[in-house]
């Protein structure tokens, strides 16, 4: 007999995700905008503590996977963390916000210890957030036995995770903003921003690991194959000689640049779009843009994927995501490049919609897909040589999402140094934008600020084309298809069976 989970267990775990992911984004998102243009700490300064965090990290992630692997207690291997994680998440979220502003009038050393607590306390996140993110996505290929309910979960669990980024992208910039505008008119523009986003952050994180926490309601129902444990090196030796989980890894790898939409967008709308005067219009086009066009086009797909995921190879449908989701990004540069200053324009915005609704599109499936073949992974190794390894698999997911993060954030530290638009230079543009009324766009029409324009909109469509076409390469002779792992999910399970049924009769 297969068992899985109930529908309450399952809404609790999703609910629990969109928390997790609320607050990935928070950092993801938020933290980047609010480095950059809110405590103005250089460009190229972030750009190499994201590189240093993504060192650390290809040590941590694997080391935590091995630790969740090894892991054996009367709550099962993941649910542990997912009980005791999410407080601590909640401490090391807020304290990346707490922080000075990196400016030209301070001493040195004042700088540079802005700089060493911006780099240690994001190292510190992601090392505690690390320790959630694996068992809460390793947990759902021990939370049932049947191959489509466990696809059907995770695609559920990417689109709750898009909706979760789509809270805090939506909310969390307008939110600090208009509350950084009333700080402002007693502490000054550049303080009362600051201060604006310090409380949005605490509010939002607060709200975040409070869903985090119901994560921990999902229960293991797959039995662990046995109590051997893995050391460090045994486990990267078996992350690396299984083929097909090391095909979506470099393919990941390569994807990564996707993620500077999300994490430049808040920037490039804010300025771009820039609401100086207060009357709504620049988040009324922010949400169209995105919530409307990148967001539908995300939920879409990922509600699609499991469905398609019966008819058509994952290979097939991975690949096909990929190169679909190419043509978008290099048509919104074009677009750029076409009419640059006059995006407001209704038909130019119609358009934009589309085209962001297309490459979400080929980024939720393809992150739907991603999980889905891990989880398959997991079980072809436990055919292949006896052991299970969730936790260490999926850590590979958790370094991929991270990477991606870090890459994203080192090639936009170095275009925006590039252009200057760093330090500053940023606070300037803050300043001068504040200035103007709301109707002179000043950001989109001022010449001075072409070369920002310019490196905003390259950052988010040529990077990501780029990483999305090459991606398919690894995946071309991807090993494990959807009947071979049929086979191996049934044998697993006949498996199980036996050995419970002959536990149960020793027992006797």
């Amino acid at each position: 007999m297969v068992t899985t989970y109930t529908k309450k267990e399952r809404n609790l775990y999703l609910a629990g995700l969109l928390g997790q992911n609320m607050i990935y984004n928070i950092i993801a998102t938020g933290m980047a905008y609010y480095f950059q243009s809110v405590i103005f700490i250089p460009a190229i300064a972030i750009s190499v503590i994201m590189a240093v965090a993504r060192v650390w990290d290809a040590i941590n992630d694997p080391m935590m996977g091995t630790i969740v692997d090894r892991t054996r207690t009367k709550w099962g291997k993941c649910r542990p963390y997912l009980i005791f994680v999410p407080a601590i998440v909640l401490v090391t979220t807020i304290l990346t916000f707490v922080n000075g502003r990196y400016s030209v009038d301070n001493a040195g050393w004042q700088n540079a210890l802005i700089i060493g607590w911006a780099a240690v306390s994001y190292i510190l996140w992601g090392m505690t957030y690390t320790a959630g993110d694996i068992p809460i996505w390793g947990i759902t290929s021990l939370m049932t036995e049947s191959e489509k309910d466990r696809s059907s979960i995770l695609g559920l669990a990417r689109i709750v995770a898009g909706i979760g980024g789509g809270i805090i992208m939506l909310c969390m910039l307008p939110a600090s903003q208009s509350l950084g505008n009333t700080f402002g008119k007693t502490m000054g523009t550049s303080k009362g921003l600051q201060m604006g986003f310090i409380v949005v952050a605490i509010v939002l994180t607060v709200v975040s690991c409070g869903l985090f926490q119901l994560s921990a309601f999902a229960k293991e129902r797959v039995v662990q194959p046995s109590d051997e444990h893995k050391g460090f090196l045994q486990n990267i030796k078996i992350m690396w000689d299984c083929k097909p989980f090391r095909r979506i890894l470099i393919s990941g790898i390569i994807r990564s640049p996707m993620q500077i939409l999300s994490i430049v967008a808040m920037t490039l709308l804010s300025y771009y779009f820039g609401d100086n005067g207060g009357d709504g219009q620049s988040y009324i086009i922010y949400m169209i843009i995105l919530g409307g066009g990148m967001f539908g086009g995300q939920f879409v797909a990922m509600a699609l994927v499991p469905k398609l995921c019966e008819k058509f190879e994952k290979k097939f449908l991975y690949n096909a995501c990929c190169l679909i989701s190419t043509v978008p990004f290099i048509f919104l540069f074009t677009i750029y490049l076409i009419d640059g200053t006059n995006l407001m324009a209704w038909y130019w915005v119609a358009l934009m919609t589309v085209v962001f609704a297309v490459a979400g599109g080929g980024v939720g499936a393809s992150m739907v897909l991603q999980s889905i073949m891990i989880a398959d992974c997991v079980d072809y190794d436990e055919y292949r040589t006896g052991y299970r390894p969730d936790g260490i698999f999926f850590s590979g997911q958790s370094f991929i999402t991270k990477l991606g993060a870090g890459i994203s954030s080192m090639i936009q530290g170095v275009i925006f140094s590039a252009v200057g638009f760093s330090g500053s230079a940023v606070e300037a543009c803050n300043k001068a934008l504040a200035a103007s009324p709301a109707s002179d766009f000043m950001f989109a029409t001022a010449s001075e600020f072409a070369t920002y324009r310019f490196g905003m909109f390259f950052l988010v469509s040529i990077p990501p084309a780029i990483g999305f076409g090459l991606s398919i390469l690894p995946m071309l002779k991807y090993e494990l298809s959807n009947e071979e792992h049929t086979k191996i999910l049934d044998k697993l399970n006949a498996k199980r069976n036996a050995e419970e049924i002959t536990d149960k009769s020793v027992e006797e």
